[in-house]
């Protein structure tokens, strides 16, 4: 049977010591299980390219290990994409859904959340984005994708990550916030979940 290693994808200015990885990187360090959290660049295409080379090269050393997704917001989008490619489990937290769509209002200077360092949104990032948008619905089942959404999200209308994803397992919280209130609350069943995961996709 495989054992799940779990990549989790950071949201737009995010990187790979938010307070989600944090928590996440935290938790399967005690149940000894592989995490990694890549800080990615905020240029679409060489944060896709690092990640498809990451899961390639995981996937090819190791035979105990199967790799699983994790993303929040843009890192949910970024997510849903590699999970089709790859046939992968996944696990999302307030996702993006229409990222190139949602992101034309940073268009401009934007700030990195890890040293408030910035750098030019542009649209071609955008564009990057609208391009790679996959068609929803999306076919993932309860076994292979586990979408948490709070109702109180103010970035993002949490009620499209419902509509494109109707099969999948879903949990739905009244209030909250974009960041995703209590995340921590979550993390043994997200562990459970992508072991069960591992072995039935």
């Amino acid at each position: 049977m495989s054992k799940p290693l779990v990549l989790f994808i950071h949201g737009f200015g995010s990187n790979g010591f938010g307070s989600k990885a944090q928590a996440m990187r935290a938790h399967c360090q005690q149940h000894h299980v592989p995490f990694i959290a890549p800080s990615l660049s905020h240029i679409p295409a060489l944060a896709l390219q690092t990640l498809e080379e990451l899961i390639e090269q995981l996937s090819a050393v190791s035979t105990e290990h199967k790799v699983c997704l994790m993303g929040s917001s843009l890192g949910g989008f970024y997510a849903q994409v590699l999970a089709l490619k790859y046939h992968l489990p996944v696990v999302l937290i307030n996702p993006s859904m229409h990222a190139g769509r949602s992101l034309r209002r940073a268009l401009g200077t934007a700030t990195h959340y890890f040293d408030d360092s910035t750098y030019e949104w542009r649209e071609s990032y955008v564009a990057t984005l609208q391009e790679i948008e996959p068609d929803y619905p999306l076919p993932f089942t309860a076994s292979q994708c586990w979408l948490l959404v709070q109702t109180g999200d103010e970035l993002l209308d949490y009620r499209e990550a419902l509509d494109a994803l109707p099969e999948v397992k879903t949990t739905v919280e009244e209030g909250g916030d974009h960041g995703f209130q209590g995340f921590a609350e979550h993390l043994e069943d997200i562990l459970a979940f992508l072991e069960n995961s591992v072995n039935h996709c």
